[in-house]
């Protein structure tokens, strides 16, 4: 099983459906987050699957993707009743 890494997915965009179809695809893969910025563990291939996918989805000349790398050696601190996410060897979706 290939390690995944802690990502920052972030987005604004403007039209409503691709909004909707945005929301779903990184959702798909999210640990955490709320509206337009999420938290996902992704393997290389994941990363890789997700940019060209969104890559489809979003109008090049409206909308903005962003995708930041986030340190592995930093502490992850919640507030509140959050519950830290946990690297996993699987997800499950459905």
């Amino acid at each position: 099983m290939s390690q995944r890494r802690f990502y920052l997915a972030c987005y604004d965009i403007s039209d409503d459906k691709r909004l909707r179809g945005a929301l779903k695809l990184v959702r798909a893969h999210a640990v955490g987050g709320q509206k337009s910025a999420h938290e996902v563990m992704l393997s290389v291939a994941e990363r890789t699957v997700l940019l060209e996918e969104m890559s489809y989805l979003l109008d090049m000349e409206e909308d903005r993707f962003l995708l930041i790398t986030l340190d592995p050696r930093s502490r992850i601190t919640t507030l509140g009743v959050a519950v830290a996410p946990l690297p996993q060897d699987f997800f499950y979706i459905g």
